[in-house]
């Protein structure tokens, strides 16, 4: 065999891990995300406010909302969860609800859990050199008692989760007021249980001139003892935020901060023991002819957003001394967003705080799950940017695309298999390979699936079939119309994939995580080589999950020996996801044999010094096959899944691949060829090509000048490769250039 090297830079898409910091910027960005509770839809400006306020109708005051939908980019189409517990667990862990573990409120709130082995987003920010904060509504890990709550399930803090500066509420029963008598904090006492303590919900500490008067007032003598909770935790995380724009500009080192604010979730009337509660509102004819409980609703979106504020200023100015040199706004990813839509009310009808969506708070209708998102990154979202300040868009995005946003940002790998997909491609406008196939949602009501414009729900009522809507939310945001026999084909896909999502299992059940414990070669669907999981607190066992692989596993096989091993598919088997790593000495090999398939629903990823052996089988996955540098695809079969090419592909006689196929400038694909071999590489999807294609000849095939050799089909891909940028070359100097005629990819000898 002879050997030809073409060194392809042929980019359309932009390759993963090429965050803003990769590309230039010295510095990664903070991240400041704040987060409200039960705030609907319509309840922000460019949702519908604005609208009633130029109509003269009765609108709730925002204007540091405002602020940031002028300066930054209203998401139209976000979604959060049904009601807060899923949301914060969603968020976290970017697993929807039919993965992670609290897919529903819990009154057991020892159960009630974001597990040990759940990676959260505090987690992977920690463990990227970030300084991380929390504060506000955790709701997992303590007791509801309010005088005496006490430490429940250690392994479900925050403290637990990455989370180094906290103060917070731990059980959403005790959230149901805003007048806790204590909050949870940080504890400088290494001894401590979960490393909180609890501290009294005072305000002493913030009466201090260099702390904002307004909103809180907290230095007039009306002010209450405890203090209204959000109050406190929204002191904390400005104290927080100045400490870690000083450090920012100081050292580099970023933070990010989460304010999970527990307003404006009910109780209301509480808000009128605070002093000049409804100053924004007293002296406006339009709100006198309204319910007490909306003025008091309006009236508390309007304090935290005047919180909001004086963190926007902390960032323009964190010292306070009018200049604002030292500001980090154009650095800071300031995020908005509720947690679930709007609950049902006065407010509701009057202001029309869920914008004319179907349902509310506790449903599968938008009104429940669809939420308002605001977002601003100066130095991303700008004038001569993909994204321009002040403007809509209708991309969907979902609460768990945040975790695997920040992993990228902060220039490290999300936790394997996570439903959420990267917006870093959607903030920047620069292509991304990873793309998400659609959203799924659970409510008391039913369960959704959204792929694009249309939504599919499944309901099942007592003691009857199941029964199927198709809305088309590009024309219908409403869900006013039922378009289901109209699109028979693609309410079968839609059906079958919302249900291979798990939305259908029994409360309690989530993903679970396995490890390989054999030793030297063995078969895949060996039961007695995989770790077993349990997930148990104080005593009460809430999953055991052992035996061979099933379609729930995160499982990873990881060759900790001192020889090369092998683990084969000889069995059709299933698993959420897998990975895969090796080491220089002892590379771990996954071997496919002939007519079998691996199904990794979410994800396939290859790490380093690792090998997919394809026998003539097959690997499926609904997202993607990950090959890390110094990983390996060879041999000969089919992938059906998004690829993303940092390593290296041999091809023996054909792959097929029924995705996309994107290549990094550092990968390498292998290929044999000789006089009438059709093309070894087949594509269903679009192609993003860079790096090396190295043609290995038939001994007995010598090309003429101006034959064509076929190196890559597109089969069904509506574009072709762009090919200005590259370069090739070959081993023994004879000249090849490339070709594209009619979906084949040619090397052409000169």
């Amino acid at each position: 065999m002879r050997t030809f090297l073409l060194v392809c830079a042929f980019a359309v898409f932009w390759m993963p891990n090429g965050g803003v910091a990769a590309d230039g910027d010295a510095k990664r960005p903070n991240i400041l995300y704040l987060y409200v509770d039960d705030m609907g839809w319509g309840s922000i400006g460019p949702n519908g406010q604005f609208a009633r306020r130029d109509q003269g109708l009765p609108y709730v005051r925002t204007p540091s909302l405002d602020r940031l939908a002028r300066e930054g980019v209203n998401f139209s189409r976000a979604y959060g969860c049904h009601v807060c517990s899923p949301a914060r667990s969603s968020q976290q862990t970017g697993f929807h609800q039919g993965h992670t573990f609290a897919d529903r409120n819990d009154p057991d709130n020892a159960k009630k859990a974001i597990r040990r082995d759940d990676i959260t987003i505090g987690e992977c920010l920690s463990r990227s050199g970030y300084a991380t904060g929390y504060w506000g509504k955790w709701g997992y890990g303590g007791s509801k008692d309010q005088q005496d709550p006490r430490i429940v399930n250690v392994q479900t803090l925050p403290t637990s989760h990455g989370y180094q500066d906290v103060l917070a509420e731990l059980h959403h029963v005790r959230a149901h007021t805003f007048f806790q008598p204590t909050l949870w904090k940080t504890s400088e006492d290494v001894n401590v249980m979960g490393g909180l303590t609890l501290v009294p919900n005072r305000l002493d500490a913030y009466r201090q001139t260099s702390f904002p008067s307004l909103p809180a007032r907290q230095s007039d003598p009306g002010y209450p003892d405890p203090s209204y909770c959000d109050d406190h935790y929204a002191f904390a995380a400005l104290d927080f935020v100045r400490r870690g724009a000083a450090r920012y500009q100081e050292s580099g080192q970023p933070f990010f901060g989460l304010l999970a604010c527990q307003i404006p979730h009910a109780p209301f009337g509480e808000i009128e023991q605070l002093p000049e509660w409804d100053s924004e509102y007293r002296d406006d004819p339009n709100f006198n002819a309204l319910s007490r409980q909306t003025v008091q609703w309006a009236a508390m979106v309007t304090r935290i957003d005047a919180h909001i504020g004086n963190l926007l200023d902390a960032l323009d100015d964190p010292n306070g001394d009018g200049d604002d040199s030292d500001s980090i706004a154009a650095q800071t990813l300031v995020i908005f967003q509720s947690d679930n839509g709007g609950p049902r009310g006065n407010n509701l009808k009057e202001l029309d705080a869920n914008g004319g969506l179907s349902g509310s708070k506790g449903s599968i209708a938008e009104g429940g799950i669809r939420v308002p998102l605001l977002v601003r990154w100066p130095d991303a979202i700008h004038a001569s940017g993909h994204l321009r300040p002040g403007t809509s868009v209708d991309d969907v995005v979902d609460v768990t695309d945040w975790l695997p946003t920040f992993c990228q940002l902060a220039g490290t790998t999300p936790p394997l298999g996570i439903d959420g997909v990267s917006l870093v491609s959607k903030l920047t406008g620069r292509p991304s390979p990873r793309q998400r196939p659609f959203l799924i949602h659970e409510a008391s009501d039913g369960q959704s699936i959204i792929q694009g414009r249309y939504k599919l729900i499944r309901r099942v009522r007592r003691k009857g079939p199941e029964q199927y809507q198709l809305f088309d939310l590009q024309r219908d945001p409403g869900e006013t119309t039922d378009v289901l026999s109209e699109h028979s084909d693609l309410v079968e896909q839609l059906r079958r994939d919302l249900l291979l999502e798990r939305v259908t299992e029994p409360k309690g059940f989530a993903v679970t995580y396995h490890e390989w414990t054999g030793k030297g070669n063995g078969a895949f669907d060996d039961a007695g080589r995989w770790s077993d999981y349990v997930y148990e607190n104080d005593g009460i066992q809430y999953i055991h999950d052992s035996g061979a692989p099933q379609a729930s596993w995160i499982a990873k096989i990881v060759n900790a020996s001192a020889a090369k091993q092998t683990v084969t598919v000889d069995e059709d088997a299933n698993v959420l996801a897998l990975h895969v790593e090796g080491t220089s000495t002892a590379p771990q090999v996954l071997a496919i044999s002939s007519g079998r398939r691996l199904n990794a629903r979410n994800e396939l990823r290859l790490g380093k010094h690792s090998v997919l052996r394809l026998d003539g089988g097959s690997v499926h996955s609904r997202r993607t096959i990950d090959v890390q540098r110094s990983a390996r695809i060879k041999g000969s079969g089919v992938l059906a899944a998004d690829v993303i090419l940092n390593g290296d592909l041999q091809i023996d006689e054909s792959i097929k691949i029924h995705g996309d196929l994107s290549i990094g400038t550092n990968s390498r694909i292998q290929m044999n060829v000789g006089t009438d071999t059709p093309a070894p590489l087949i594509v269903k999807g679009k192609v993003s090509l860079a790096g090396t294609i190295q043609l290995q000849l038939a001994d007995d095939f010598h090309p003429r000048p101006g034959q064509r050799i076929a190196m890559v089909r597109l089969a069904g891909a509506d574009q072709s490769p762009s090919l200005s940028q590259t370069r090739i070359r070959s081993s023994d100097a004879t000249g090849l250039s490339l070709h594209w005629d009619a979906g084949v990819l040619y090397a052409v000898a000169e």
